[in-house]
């Protein structure tokens, strides 16, 4: 019973007093409460008028601002709107609508080790401003001086920060990632660091690497990596890496291959259970192996198509990899002036032609899947004639993409290796360029782009229109 009433029902023994008003002698029960709640409702339309006022300054700070100075607002609702990517057959669509894609990207693998995000957030502004649409890049570094997998299971946070503004800044410029998962090189760790990992944990394991592909330690090492990686909550934007629609596919791993041939059976079964098990963590997103494209020994009827008799030796057959149920492209890398340093520039012209065919028709007409040619490089030298003979190469795989485009075929995108911007010179290799300084090249990627767009441009960048008239 309250006060009021215990008093309103208590003998009367005493002079009445007098009548005071709500506002001199309080408020009553029933209309404290209303006013209380009137309080706490204009409380909570401020707090909302802040948040949404946040938010419009949120989205619209210009990409590459506010984060990477420390200021996070990790809310998923107010990330940029993007859907996933997906496949039909043998191409890419866009997993809302069904729309083809087709994909014009690039490759910066050092991302996640820029010197600053601002380094990584300037390479994903100038990717969207030559319409770029997917660039790969890893999302590993085990081992040694600024890794992420300090030890198996054991990750630095602030290396992971990186990773989380790399996505957060590609979501931005409305830029897809390829993240791959681990290198076959012992560049940032690799195969090898796995196997000391397990040597240093009294493992009992080869000294070959190819134990990677088979010993049950090192592959459990290496699920632990992936689950740690795919339920990842990015800190700047409070969305797991398996929701992110900014994410294009998983890599498996970058250019896998043995040291001896008769491990083949062992990286087949590997490509099939971590598939599978990346798929168990992740259904949204796309998986790929990430190999070469190099044919087995077993194709004989295609080892001509091969740069070299080396290439049927390294235990990976393009068509065997590729087909895998949790395999949902296929992806091949192209290397003429690597792969054949004595031929003319005719010879590799030629080559390159039956070699981006050859595996245009695998995907087309045994595979039934799409085909990423996911690093197409061109050596960068100083002479003179260099830019061009990189852009005649370059143009081949572009004029079949695009045909491969207009025809609704498996040709789903070529990715050139490798942009730079400057002050990430450390990361240059032979066949790195900072676009603007050739022009040549620039007009070339933005051309490609351009033709992309107007075939299915509907879904690509809604911040990007092509300049260059058709």
């Amino acid at each position: 019973m309250t006060a009021a009433a215990a008093q309103a029902h208590a003998p009367n023994h005493t002079k009445p007093r007098p009548k005071q008003s709500r506002t001199a002698a309080g408020r009553s029960p029933r209309g404290g409460g209303g006013a209380m709640r009137r309080g706490t409702r204009s409380r909570l339309y401020s707090l909302l008028g802040l948040l949404l006022l946040l938010a419009l300054v949120y989205l619209n700070l210009p990409p590459g601002r506010g984060p990477a100075a420390g200021f996070k607002v990790p809310v998923p609702w107010l990330q940029p709107r993007m859907s996933f990517a997906g496949r039909d057959g043998t191409h890419f669509v866009d997993a809302a609508t069904g729309a083809p894609l087709y994909v014009n990207g690039w490759n910066s693998y050092w991302l996640l080790s820029a010197r600053s995000p601002a380094l990584a957030a300037e390479m994903l502004r100038r990717g969207r401003r030559m319409g770029l649409a997917v660039c790969r890049t890893w999302a590993f570094s085990d081992g040694g001086s600024g890794a992420l997998q300090i030890s198996p299971g054991r990750f630095s946070e602030p290396v992971f920060q990186m990773l989380d503004y790399v996505i957060y800044e590609a979501r931005r410029n409305h830029i897809r990632l390829i993240l791959c998962l681990v290198n076959n090189l012992d560049n940032f760790g690799g195969k090898a660091q796995y196997l000391q990992w397990a040597q240093a944990a009294g493992a009992n394991v080869t000294n070959s690497t190819d134990s990677f592909f088979s010993h049950p330690t090192i592959r459990g090492y290496y699920k632990d990596y992936v689950k740690a990686i795919l339920t990842r909550r990015n800190s700047y934007s409070g969305i797991k890496y398996c929701d992110e629609p900014a994410i294009f596919a998983w890599e498996l791993m970058n250019e896998p291959r043995c040291v001896s041939n008769s491990s083949g059976p062992q990286l087949q079964a590997w490509i099939e259970e971590m598939s599978a098990y990346v798929k168990s963590l992740d259904a949204k997103h796309l998986v790929t192996v990430g190999i070469e494209g190099f044919y087995g020994p077993e194709r004989a009827e295609r080892l001509g198509v091969n740069p070299g008799d080396w290439a049927a030796s390294l235990c990976s057959d393009f068509i065997q990899n590729s087909a895998v149920k949790h395999i949902d492209f296929a992806s091949v890398h192209a290397y003429p002036d690597s792969w054949l340093p004595k031929a003319s520039m005719e010879e590799k012209v030629k080559y390159l032609s039956h070699w981006v065919d050859s595996h245009l028709n695998d995907s087309e007409y045994v595979l039934r899947k799409p085909v990423l040619f996911s690093e197409v490089g061109s050596l960068q030298h100083v002479e003179a004639n260099s830019t061009v003979d990189g852009d005649a190469l370059l143009k081949v795989v572009y004029d079949k993409i695009y045909n491969s485009a207009k025809n609704l075929q498996a040709g789903g995108g070529a990715l050139i290796w490798q942009l730079m911007v400057e002050g990430m010179q450390m990361y240059h290799d032979e066949f790195s360029v900072v676009a603007r300084n050739r022009p040549s090249t620039y007009k070339l990627i933005k051309e490609q782009s351009c033709r992309l767009q107007r075939l299915y441009g509907e879904e690509g960048d809604p911040g990007w229109q092509c300049s260059i008239p058709p």
